[in-house]
């Protein structure tokens, strides 16, 4: 084998997705690099990711501004990475391997080989860019610390004492602590001198007290398409809505619908959710009762045809409901049908909490933005020392946008890097 070197133009910490698109453009443009990962199974997150088929990117990014897409206490700070390394960029990468793809929704791309063999592609993929880009790759390989002495970084590892000219940190968030996330990047951010936004998880199951006392465990596995929206802001502008699809769980609520609104979700925050998009709901119910003499099982099942039967049943067995359920529509009082609309058109309530980072798909928060050049991701702090990825305050939307983050952020660092340290 040959020699191991102690010296690197950049050593980047986190072999994801992030830091493996990173070593392998830094590796293209010339650069030494080292790529250190704690994991001895590295690019656990692509694995997982999509159920198995890798949602890799989403094309709804390219031509537009990026920013609405993602949440950070400075949404623009993606501009530049984002129109600069697009999701047609990415794709070019897997079609030259021949990967299979297909969007399912919204600009969402995935891998569509059998189970697991989709997202090991992408990894596969990755890696060998790396190997044809010379990048030195060491797994297992555990950072205790980082500090930097004149205009070297020196890595305290178990591979022993390793210094480079640059460094990349590329170690991810919080979300899903088994496949191997820890807060190491966020703690080698604050001891160079950065502030670290508050964590917290996101893209992520949400619980609530009332659940079980009320009987909503019921209804586990039921799904359907609602609007859900945030009561943040008094101006109908402020708030945050998402037409996707909610999951009933013995625990909560899931499914995309509230993976998205969770992300904008700050604790004691309540969400309203809508079980009937563009239906004003009440107006319907009082227009039927002039004309039909059913009665509101079949009045709401026929108004919202996208509601399963358990939870229409489910909903008017509940008070003041459950006293009119054989009751003709003529003779029930429009009281009784406003408030019954109204329920089902913006239904509040407030979570208790999450699933927590053990099964979020992402974190909220972060290295603060402010801090970093958007152009490079190097710290404003400290030259040469550069945070790409989710260890950033940037949190993208469900469906592709965070592994776009990732794939734009490192190129950016990467191609800074090299143009640094070419001159």
């Amino acid at each position: 084998m040959k020699p191991f070197p102690s010296h690197f133009d950049l050593i980047i910490v986190g072999a994801g997705a992030a830091g493996m698109m990173a070593a392998s453009y830094a590796g293209k443009a010339g650069l030494s690099v080292l790529l250190l990962d704690h994991a001895t199974k590295i690019g656990e997150k692509i694995r997982i990711a999509g159920g198995g088929f890798c949602n890799f990117t989403n094309t709804h990014i390219d031509g537009f501004d990026a920013a609405p897409y993602y949440v950070s206490e400075n949404p623009k700070f993606v501009r530049y990475a984002l129109s600069n390394f697009t999701a047609q960029d990415f794709i070019a990468l897997v079609e030259r391997y021949q990967i299979p793809y297909t969007e399912k929704h919204r600009g969402q791309l995935f891998c569509d080989r059998e189970l697991g063999a989709s997202s090991k592609d992408i990894i596969n993929m990755l890696l060998n860019e790396c190997k044809e880009a010379a990048v030195e790759l060491r797994k297992g390989c555990r950072v205790d610390t980082i500090t930097k002495s004149a205009d070297r970084f020196q890595v305290e590892s178990s591979e022993g004492l390793l210094t480079a000219s640059s460094i990349i940190i590329a170690t991810g968030g919080l979300a899903i602590p088994k496949i191997g996330a820890t807060d190491f990047g966020y703690r080698i951010a604050k001891s160079f001198g950065h502030a670290i936004i508050p964590t917290r998880p996101a893209l992520v199951a949400l619980h609530f007290d009332f659940w079980e006392a009320e009987g909503y465990t019921t209804l586990a596995g039921i799904s359907m398409p609602v609007e859900i929206s945030t009561q943040s802001g008094k101006r109908a502008k402020d708030r945050i809505t998402f037409d996707e699809d909610l999951l009933f769980r013995h625990k909560g609520l899931s499914g995309p619908a509230i993976l998205q609104i969770s992300s904008y979700l700050h604790p004691g925050g309540s969400i309203t959710i809508n079980f009937a998009p563009g239906i004003d709901l009440t107006q319907a119910l009082l227009d039927l009762k002039q004309r039909a003499k059913y009665q509101l099982e079949r009045a709401i099942t026929e108004l919202i045809p996208t509601l399963p039967k358990r939870f229409i049943q489910f909903w008017l067995q509940r008070a003041p409901f459950q006293s009119y359920l054989t009751t003709p529509l003529p003779e029930i009082p429009h009281k009784i049908l406003e408030t019954l609309g109204v329920s089902l058109n913006a239904w509040s309530i407030t979570p208790s909490g999450t699933d927590g980072h053990k099964t979020a798909e992402a974190t909220r928060g972060g290295v603060n933005t402010k801090e970093l050049n958007p152009k490079s991701m190097e710290s404003r702090l400290v030259e040469n020392l550069y945070f790409i990825g989710e260890v950033v305050d940037v949190v993208g939307w469900l469906g592709g946008y965070n592994f776009q983050w990732a794939w734009g952020s490192a190129v950016c660092a990467a191609t800074a890097i090299a143009k640094k340290q070419s001159q």
